[in-house]
């Protein structure tokens, strides 16, 4: 009796041993143990990384050109309502030009285009002056809108493309994965694992990018529409005070001829 079960015991051991061990039990030792960000960036593919570095450059760009265009508004925002407002009063084209000196901003440059085509046309106030002088002051409109939205093309471009960028990587990432369950022969988590985590990773900068690039752009694109928005005031407080002028001319001239 005792030989049969020692006999039994053999067999139930060698029967364990030959048993195959279920697909998800894998060796701990096997694991990578730094899933961190940094550390799936480490162990990525060179492929992986290039595209993680572009993400996070243009990341950076993103919040540098909102920091930049939002002083830069705030700036030229605050110095374009402040000479409107000084239009409003009770004052001649030659006294709002002494006034801008050799100012650069967008209002001076809208007074003083104006003062340059009054000079040229000398003095004489009629509607073809009225003409030449809206005509300027589309064109300086023009560029310094231009020059204002200078930048905000970068965030568009960012918006649009971070994310497939993102996917690119998460592809790459995902057919490492493959390539390297095919090479062990095995469906180890531990094969698959650091793979899918560096794609994922790629997929969540490529949304970081992407997510704050739209949503400053838009708020850029309102900005700039309010910036367009006083300089257009500024440009029509112009055109009245050419006009005054010139009712203010021939209401000294009538009265003359009496």
């Amino acid at each position: 009796m005792q030989s049969n079960s020692t006999l039994g015991h053999v067999i139930l051991t060698i029967a364990l041993a030959l048993v195959p061990a279920p697909a998800f039990a894998i060796d701990a030792a096997l694991l990578p143990r730094n899933l961190s960000p940094w550390g799936m960036f480490l162990g990525a593919d060179i492929v992986v990384k290039v595209v993680m570095v572009g993400l996070a450059v243009a990341s950076l760009a993103t919040w540098t050109v909102w920091l930049a265009k939002t002083i830069e508004l705030r700036r030229k925002g605050s110095l374009a309502l402040q000479r409107t407002r000084t239009l409003e009063g009770n004052m001649t084209l030659a006294e709002a030009s002494a006034r801008t000196g050799d100012a650069r901003d967008a209002v001076a440059q809208l007074i003083q285009s104006c003062a340059r085509e009054a000079e040229l046309s000398g003095g004489i106030l009629d509607d073809g002056l009225q003409e030449r002088v809206a005509l300027r002051l589309e064109r300086v409109e023009a560029a310094m809108s231009r020059q204002i939205a200078r930048g905000t093309g970068v965030l568009a471009t960012i918006g649009a493309i971070a994310p497939f960028v993102g996917l690119f990587g998460t592809v790459w990432g995902i057919m490492n994965s493959f390539i390297g369950i095919s090479e062990s022969h095995t469906t180890s988590l531990a094969v698959v694992a650091p793979g899918i985590a560096e794609a994922l990773l790629a997929t969540a900068l490529g949304l970081v990018a992407a997510i704050p690039a739209v949503v400053i752009y838009n708020h850029l694109v309102r900005g700039i529409a309010n910036y367009r928005a006083l300089l257009g005031d500024a440009s029509a407080q112009l055109m009245l005070l050419v006009s005054r002028q010139r009712d203010h001319c021939h209401f000294r001239l009538a009265r003359a001829a009496e």
